[in-house]
């Protein structure tokens, strides 16, 4: 018998339809939306005057054309974060106005060469504007389309005088979500900042666990710990969900306790990322030969779904929406 999520599986676009246009734009939230997603997910970083934008990491040298653009060659630098040295451009030594000159790249231009033909069109989007995006898409299409919010390195930022949790939150309570049913969720790899970020809204919280090593700020030893019945019970004391990586439901192709042990500690389930290259896959789901070629993406996201999970982020919106309406599900 097939276990019962807490919630009705939801469709989570991760960086919006970024299996089909660079992510974190307003075109690839867009797409998404088209193609049937229920959420939309910006990871957010802060400019050097403030502003939340969308970018996967702060540095934005593999996002954006800015070695393209000589005025800017002499902010190249190296900084450390979260435990890694990292060489490149970075959000927080631009201002939006700065940023707004840019223009986005593909980021994996070798498994998705034909993204690239968007490169240049489409602008860094604020925070602001992907929940204007959602708010008048949601009116459109006749159904509400929530935004997923993860802030980035919060204890780096917070130690350079940019902290993302409290402008996070008064941009959201501008919009008028704060209330647990609003259409957002707010996600970290972090643990303090939930902490501090449950004191601030009643916006649910989803706990990130990565398949290895543990939160950057230190807060507990290792996401493995974090993944046990007690960790689990310990990550309801302020968060709604848990957003494992999609690794964590199995063990050498045998599922996990981990949904049934989330769910037995009042934990929603939304596991990730699942991307149709081979690149990304398990085995199991190869089809061709190539890191390329697209995969049985359904038949993983089906396995998923039968494990129970509430829901999942993909770089492919339509193949997601396939796979929730699959008929041959128990």
């Amino acid at each position: 018998m097939r276990p019962e999520p807490l919630s009705p599986p939801i469709l989570i676009a991760h960086r919006g339809a970024s299996g089909e246009r660079p992510e974190h734009t307003l075109a690839a939230y867009g797409l998404a939306i088209d193609q049937g997603a229920d959420v939309i997910e910006p990871d957010l970083v802060p400019t050097r005057d403030g502003i939340l934008v969308a970018r996967h990491e702060s540095e934005i040298g593999g996002t954006t054309d800015v070695a393209d653009h000589p005025e800017f060659a002499a902010r190249r630098t190296t900084k450390r974060i979260s435990g890694h040295d990292v060489a490149g451009w970075f959000t927080e030594d631009f201002t939006l106005a700065e940023l707004k000159t840019l223009r986005a790249r593909e980021r994996l231009p070798g498994l998705r060469p034909a993204n690239t033909a968007h490169d240049g069109r489409y602008e860094v989007p604020t925070l602001a504007e992907v929940i204007d995006l959602a708010k008048r898409r949601s009116v459109e299409v006749g159904r509400t389309i929530a935004i997923y919010p993860e802030t980035k390195h919060p204890t780096y930022f917070a130690s350079i005088g940019l902290s993302t949790d409290e402008p996070l939150v008064r941009e959201l309570q501008a919009a008028g979500w704060t209330t647990p049913d609003a259409p957002v969720f707010i996600q970290s790899f972090e643990v303090a900042n939930l902490r501090r970020i449950a004191g601030l809204t009643h916006l649910r919280l989803v706990q990130l666990l990565n398949a290895h090593g543990g939160p950057a700020d230190g807060a507990e030893g290792s996401y493995a710990a974090m993944a046990t019945p007690t960790g689990l019970r310990q990550i309801a004391s302020y968060a709604w969900g848990i957003g494992p990586h999609k690794g964590l439901l199995w063990h050498d192709d045998a599922p996990t306790t981990l949904v049934a042990d989330a769910h037995d500690a009042g934990l929603r389930v939304h596991a990730w990322t699942y991307r149709a290259e081979n690149a990304f896959l398990p085995p199991r789901f190869y089809r061709g030969d190539a890191p390329g070629d697209h995969g049985d993406l359904i038949g993983e996201i089906n396995a998923a779904l039968r494990l129970g999970i509430d829901g999942f982020f993909t770089d492919h919106p339509a193949q997601g929406a396939a796979a929730l309406a699959r008929k041959d599900l128990p």
